[in-house]
């Protein structure tokens, strides 16, 4: 079994910042990468940044290219998500995903945070 717990939403002004973290617990072998998604009201989950452990490759989706940073910290399986000049579209729930490896099992599969809510609001 693998667990994920996200913490770190909150409300903040336009241009102000919040950092998210993940962490990954439980029966994990390996991770492959960690990923950050978001669904707003009324719109589809986009996949917002991701991270491919072994390489530290990173990826963003256009609208938050030079404001978000995806990183990780090996040691303590947990991945965070810095946003700064956030805007008021960046209002969503964030959900944390793994491709993680549980001791034991052959493959990889996903796993889902809970979800923080991070609401941009003056």
């Amino acid at each position: 079994q693998v667990q994920l717990v996200e913490s770190g939403g909150g409300l903040v002004q336009p241009g102000g910042s919040l950092r998210l973290s993940c962490a990954a617990s439980g029966r994990i072998r390996s991770i492959y990468s960690m990923d950050w998604y978001r669904q707003a009201p009324e719109k589809q989950r986009e996949s917002v940044a991701s991270i491919v452990l072994s390489s530290g490759r990173t990826n963003y989706v256009d609208a938050v290219k030079g404001r978000f940073t995806i990183s990780i910290d090996n040691s303590k399986k947990t991945v965070y998500l810095q946003m700064n000049s956030l805007k008021h579209e960046d209002t969503a729930i964030y959900y944390c995903n793994v491709d993680a490896r549980e001791i034991g099992a052959t493959g990889y599969a996903d796993y889902w945070g809970q979800g923080t809510q991070v609401t941009v609001s003056s």
